[in-house]
Order: C-alpha cells, then sequence, then structure tokens
C-alpha cells in the first residue's frame, strides 16, 4: 500500500476457529485506494475465510474491523455494501431460477417502481459489454440455463454495477477458474481500468501468472497466517510458491511423449451430437485426451453424452469401460451437501463398499482414508461435512470418489478450479500415474499449462471439434487459432 494512500477496510488481529480447526490465525490485513492486491496461498490458507468476513457474510471470533478509518461494530453484508464493498465469491451466489436482469435487481433497492425490469437490464447489458465485449448473454436469460462460465461473467459484473451506493472494494475469489484464456484476459485488463478510475480490488488466483501481471501488491497467506506482503514487482513465479509453501515442479513424462497412438485399444469414440462436419473424437486406453477452446463451446456438453453413453446405448457414441466424471461445479453437479467427507468419496463405489446387504462403515472409512493420503486431503475427521473443507479440498473428494472407484475411463469437466498450484502438480502426477495403469482421461480445461500433459488434444469451436492436435505439434497459438478461424479446420 503506497504511503499516503487512503486506507478502505483495515483488519487487525483477526481469528476464525471452525471446530478444532484454526481457518484464521491473527491475521492483519488492509486495502488502500486504488490497489489491487494479488492474494495466494494454497487451498485452506484461509483466503476465502478471509474475504468472506470482509465482505460481511462471516463475522470474525476475534479482531476487528474497520472501514476508512471507522470501527465497524455491526458488520454484515448490508452494511459492507452501503459502505461499497462487494464480493465475487468462488461458489457462485446468483439464483439460478431468475433471470440476469432479475439478479441484478435483488442488488440494487434503488432499482424499483415502475420500469425497474428494463433498467436492471439496461445497467447490467451495459456492465457485460465494458467488462466482456462479445459475450452473447441476454438480460433475459434464465441464469439456470447459462453456462458456467457465463454465470461467472454475470456476476463479476453485477458486482461492478452502480447506482446509489458507492464502489470503492471488489473481490474476486477465484473470478477466472471458469473462464477461457479470451475472457479472463478481457476481465484482467477491466481491472486494470478499474484500478485507475480508483476502485480497489482483491484478487484471488491459483493462476501465479494472472496475479502477478495484475496485482500491484501481492499478499501469501499460509496456515490461516500472512506471511508476506510485498510490491508485485518484488515477487517472481519461484518466489511466491516458495512463499506459499512449496511446490514440486513436473516434467513431462518422456515415455507418454513417444507414445504412438493406435497402439492401444478404443476406449472411447465421440462425435458431438447434431453437428455435420466436426472431427471425431477418439481416445485409447491409457491416453490423457484434452478437449480444449473458449469456454461454452461444447466440451462439457461432449463429456456429459459420453458419460450417459456408458449406461445407456447413445447413437455415434462408443464407451466400452465404466465411467466416472470428476465435475468441475461442484456445487451443482458434485459434492453431496448434507453428507460427510467419507460418504462422498465413497458413493461411486458402493458395490465394492457392501458387506452382505448392507453397507460398511469400515470398508467406507478405509477407502476414505487411502485417497486422503494420496491426495491429501486437508481435515481433521472424515466424518465432518463435506462443507467444512475449503472448495479446492472438496475438488480433491471429487477426484478422490473417480479415482477410487472401478472406473477405467475419468471425465474429468474443468475441475481445477479454484485448485492451488501444489494441488495441480500432485494432481497432474496422479493422472499420469493411473493413466500409465491404462486408465482412459477426456480432460477439458481452460488452462494451457493443463493442456500440455495431454497426449492428444480436440478444440471446440460453436460445438464442432475444430481441430485435432498431436502433443509435439500442441501450441497456444494453434489452439486461439483454432478457437477463433473458421478456416481452422
Amino acid at each position: 500500500m503506497s504511503e499516503g494512500s487512503p486506507v478502505i477496510v483495515k483488519l487487525d488481529g483477526v481469528e476464525r476457529h471452525f471446530g478444532a480447526v484454526r481457518a484464521l490465525d491473527g491475521v492483519d490485513f488492509a486495502v488502500g485506494a486504488g490497489e489491487c492486491i494479488g492474494l495466494v496461498g494454497h487451498n485452506g490458507a484461509g483466503k476465502s475465510t478471509l474475504m468472506h468476513i470482509l465482505a460481511g457474510t462471516g463475522s470474525p471470533d476475534r479482531g476487528t474491523i474497520a472501514v476508512r478509518g471507522a470501527p465497524e461494530t455491526d458488520y454484515s453484508v448490508a452494511r459492507a455494501q452501503a459502505l461499497g464493498i462487494r464480493c465475487v465469491f468462488q461458489e457462485l451466489s446468483l439464483c439460478p431460477n431468475l433471470t440476469v436482469a432479475e439478479n441484478t435487481h435483488i442488488s440494487h433497492a434503488s432499482l424499483r417502481g415502475p420500469g425497474w425490469r428494463k433498467r436492471s437490464a439496461a445497467l447490467i447489458r451495459a456492465k457485460l459489454d465494458e467488462i466482456f465485449p462479445g459475450h452473447g448473454i441476454e438480460p433475459s436469460d434464465v441464469v439456470g440455463d447459462l453456462a458456467i462460465g457465463q454465470r461467472q461473467m454475470v456476476e463479476v459484473a453485477r458486482a461492478f454495477t452502480v447506482t446509489d451506493q458507492p464502489l470503492h472494494l471488489v473481490i474476486l475469489d477465484e473470478p477466472t477458474s471458469s473462464l477461457d484464456a479470451h475472457t479472463a484476459g478481457q476481465l484482467l485488463a477491466f481491472v486494470g481500468r478499474a484500478r485507475a478510475e480508483g476502485v480497489s480490488t482483491i484478487l484471488i488466483s491459483h493462476v501465479l501468472g494472472e496475479v502477478l501481471s495484475t496485482a500491484n501488491r501481492i499478499v501469501v497467506m499460509r496456515d490461516g497466517r500472512v506471511v508476506a506482503s510485498d510490491a508485485a514487482s518484488a515477487f517472481n513465479r519461484d518466489r511466491l510458491v516458495a512463499t506459499m509453501g512449496g511446490a514440486r515442479q513436473h516434467d513431462r513424462d518422456p515415455a507418454a511423449a513417444a507414445r504412438t497412438r493406435g497402439a492401444t485399444p478404443v476406449k472411447v469414440r465421440a462425435r458431438p451430437r447434431g453437428q455435420p462436419g466436426s472431427a471425431e473424437l477418439v481416445a485409447h486406453q491409457g491416453e490423457i485426451i484434452g478437449l480444449a477452446g473458449l469456454a461454452g463451446h461444447g466440451q462439457t456438453r461432449l463429456l456429459l453424452y459420453i458419460y450417459g453413453a456408458a449406461t445407456r446405448r447413445r447413437p455415434g457414441i462408443e464407451v466400452t469401460d465404466p465411467v466416472a466424471l470428476v465435475a468441475g461445479d461442484r456445487q451443482t453437479d458434485g459434492i453431496f451437501p448434507l453428507w460427510s467427507i467419507a460418504e462422498n468419496i465413497g458413493i461411486r463405489s458402493l458395490a465394492a463398499l457392501r458387506r452382505g446387504l448392507l453397507l460398511s462403515s469400515e470398508r467406507e472409512q478405509a477407502l476414505a482414508r487411502e485417497w486422503q493420503q494420496k491426495i491429501g486431503i486437508r481435515t481433521p475427521d472424515l466424518d465432518n461435512n463435506i462443507l467444512s473443507l475449503s472448495g479446492g479440498n472438496q475438488q480433491k473428494v471429487l477426484f478422490a470418489r473417480a479415482l477410487g472407484s472401478d472406473a477405467r475411463i475419468i471425465l474429468m469437466d474443468d475441475p481445477m478450479r479454484g485448485v492451488d498450484i501444489g494441488t495441480k502438480l500432485e494432481v497432474y502426477d496422479l493422472v499420469r500415474a493411473e493413466a500409465r495403469k491404462g486408465r482412459t482421461f477426456l480432460w477439458y480445461t481452460t488452462e494451457m499449462d493443463e493442456l500440455e500433459n495431454c497426449d492428444h488434444v480436440y478444440v471446440f469451436r460453436n460445438g464442432r471439434i475444430v481441430a485435432d492436435l498431436g502433443h509435439d505439434e500442441l501450441s497456444e497459438e494453434k489452439v486461439i487459432q483454432s478457437s477463433f478461424e473458421e478456416s481452422a479446420a
């Protein structure tokens, strides 16, 4: 924070406990006017808990909050909104049964009286156009009908809309996690423009390049504490990783790179439904197949079509082995929120957990413990509710569920949303190890770095497969070119 810069918000000695888990341990944190703070740390470091307190959706067990120099004793969401503090949470908070315009109306009490719907539509349309040109979203669209990337765009745009209340600080918790590279670039460019206009932002992201290129100050958290705070120019990727607690680099598997396609049996053969002229997706045993392209262009639709074909014949699709799905939208499609961690892991393996006609709690616990150790799920008790975990640790549970099952084909729908760099590297190693054992992976991802782990990549545009790239010919330039150019096929 630059000297003389007015302080928007200041937290002193903030503590927060969840049972035996100490999520925040005496955190001091301040945001100045016109700052973009990059907040980084491994899953469970306390970042999201701190932001919930700052947004008014959570309260500290100890510590103080001051906004623009005035102590706050009765802090809440409404109070934070009135003070110009907004938050875009990692788990999106839009009402799925309402339209985009109606969701915008909820955030602005002044949008009332005759014509409120038209004013709300105009407000959100203008902000979407400003942040995400070419977004393709209508204010009359029902949110539940939008792809997760479009929902994230609406949530971000809504946070930056202004009516009668001021706007001083926007907290962005993994705002690009469901966005493709092009749309993420649009958002980060807008954050830079907003900062120039005096609006402060807190950017929480596990994509370290985004933080280094966008923030002017970086704060690192570990185990509920702030362990570093410095100008962004003082950090590089290696220093960030080391300060967070280290993350081992990995090398491309040379055996996989040298493998010849067709040397193993075909496990999946599929063509996007109703898309004449599309190339065919083919996945062999032991391959890691990447699905790339702009978000919402048919990748998830094809994965779900393949998932359905594993139990029910579908025209034009061949699936030869049991299938498991690792969902990217964990709150909607992944976790069972009323169940324990162990129950969430074991649900895909019920047949193996039976003892006679009943499920064995001992076998369920043994399976959960095995995968807790393999994938590093941070919890003191596997019988705790799944919602006691951080978002990234919830995602680890979904991987444990799929990999701990009998499935030989694993479908991954952009599953690394909100997962820290250390965990990502561990999961990459795990995926490659399972592929060497003969498992087949179909991996939709919006991150170029993740495509580097794939043996073969199919690029989607407008629901069709338009490019078929081997690992040796894979490049970010080719993926982007195929995503936009009509002649790319």
